[in-house]
């Protein structure tokens, strides 16, 4: 960590005494055994939804087997993280999120097995969701979905074409559950139900404005690769220009290949440009020595162009001040790639960003990729603006 690290003292909770927040907060240290008992005084009754954001540090089948019984018949969804959000940056903590049922009403559908999914059935599912939702709360006008995915099975790409057919008008966002640094194993929960490979979709309606939103903090620049080998499938890059990809991709740094870590990643992007726009591919890790894994689909024949990241602290202060354009947000939930993370720590900018995302009062966490409508992307912050109820 850098010498402006992650703390605690960086956030407050959010319950019931915060007076005028859409959204519910609370954090607990993830070794406490009672967290959950603690936030769910914090959060207060009355909740439609609790959102558990968990550092890989817990015991996160114990969590949230507490979480329900905190939170009682209220619906919970838990995920593990990269690092978790609650007004900056924090590690090692417990967040969880409540949506008020004055102002929230959900429909969780379970996707259980990725590796099985059923586009049809799936797609007729989302739309039951969305038509019993809107004719259960009319005066709930304004929607949302929240995608809550296991990162560490590279099957986002896949759902999201799926789920691209059933969502109609409404504007998604989502992340994927990480395992810290590690690139390990990940979970999502609904309940006590602790699944791997598996995702949660859940349909908002709301009385309160919404806007879904994506951010980068990258200029795109002139050096451009050609992907000559790669494993879709693994999202394994072999060859780059017809060369080892790792050994190519740190020569056009001015690297030598062993030097290749997760801060390399960080400040050298890369994005490929797809219907108009360029999108991140982020690099995840390297394997074998010589190849290059990613956080999202990567195929041969993809054209990679290097991007250059502006100050991170600065451009996520003015995209979410866009934001209030026609008045201030009352709540942000966001995801958060770790590469994004990693950048503010090895720039030493992490109480920077953190006093950034208190000022906006953004919670979530930090992810393995983001889902943005139809597409699972990298090296954004990807979210909701919440604004209160206009009546």
């Amino acid at each position: 960590m850098d010498g402006g690290g992650p703390t605690a003292t960086l956030t407050t909770g959010m319950g019931r005494g915060a007076a005028g927040r859409v959204l519910r907060r609370g954090q607990a240290a993830a070794g406490d055994p009672a967290a959950m008992r603690h936030l769910a005084a914090e959060l207060g009754p009355g909740l439609a939804l609790v959102l558990v954001f968990a550092s890989p540090t817990a015991d996160f089948a114990a969590t949230m087997a507490a979480a329900c019984q905190a939170f009682g018949d209220t619906p919970t969804l838990g995920c593990t993280t990269a690092g978790e959000i609650a007004g900056g940056y924090v590690e090692d903590r417990i967040v969880a999120v409540g949506f008020p049922s004055r102002d929230f009403a959900v429909e969780t559908i379970a996707i259980a097995d990725l590796d099985r999914i059923e586009p049809s059935a799936l797609v007729d599912r989302m739309i039951r969701a969305r038509q019993f939702l809107a004719a259960a709360h009319p005066g709930f006008v304004h929607e949302f979905a929240y995608l809550m995915v296991d990162g560490s099975h590279f099957r986002e790409d896949a759902l999201m074409a799926a789920l691209g057919y059933g969502l109609g008008p409404v504007p998604l966002f989502g992340g994927s559950a990480g395992d810290g640094a590690r690139f390990g194993q990940s979970y999502v929960a609904q309940g006590a139900r602790v699944l791997t490979n598996a995702a949660f979709l859940t349909f908002v309606r709301t009385r309160c404005p919404v806007k879904v939103f994506s951010f980068d903090h990258l200029d795109v620049g002139t050096g451009q690769m050609v992907v000559t080998g790669a494993d879709p499938a693994r999202r394994q890059v072999r060859e780059i220009n017809a060369a080892p990809a790792a050994i190519e991709y740190a020569r056009l740094l001015g690297k030598p290949a062993g030097q290749l870590d997760p801060f390399t990643f960080a400040a050298h992007p890369l994005v490929v440009r797809v219907g108009g726009r360029y999108h991140v591919r982020s690099i995840q890790r390297v394997e074998n020595g010589t190849d290059l894994v990613f956080f999202s689909a990567i195929d041969e024949g993809v054209v990679l162009t290097l991007a250059t990241p502006r100050d991170i602290a600065r451009s996520l202060d003015d995209n979410l001040a866009g934001l209030a354009a026609a008045g201030p947000p009352d709540s942000i939930l966001a995801c958060d790639c770790i590469l994004r993370r990693i950048e503010a720590q090895q720039k030493q900018q992490v109480r920077e960003v953190s006093e950034v995302l208190a000022r906006h009062n953004v919670t979530g966490f930090s992810t393995y990729g983001e889902q943005f409508g139809a597409m699972h992307v990298n090296l954004t912050m990807t979210g909701v603006a919440l604004y209160a109820p206009e009546d």
